[in-house]
């Protein structure tokens, strides 16, 4: 359960950071759905790319999920906007 942690903190992260993003941008582009599952994976995405290799820990977790899921949801969000 302990390697699980970090992987649910980064996803439900992401997933409040892509919906932050996406409606202080006013995206309508995706749906709510869209935006949360979008903002999960970038969450999750972040640690895997490197974002963890300044800081460790469960709020380190958090607030690179919130970031990760906010870029990935808006990128998608402006690339549905511009497919429409």
């Amino acid at each position: 359960m302990e390697a699980l942690l970090p992987i649910i903190t980064q996803a439900i992260a992401g997933a409040v950071g892509g919906n932050v993003a996406s409606g202080a941008l006013k995206q309508v582009a995706i749906n709510a759905v869209a935006r949360t599952i979008a903002g999960a994976i970038g969450g999750m995405l972040l640690s895997m790319v490197g974002g963890e290799a300044a800081m460790t820990g469960l709020i380190a977790d958090g607030i690179g999920g919130l970031i990760g899921g906010g870029i990935l949801s808006t990128i998608v969000g402006a690339v549905a906007a511009r497919a429409r």
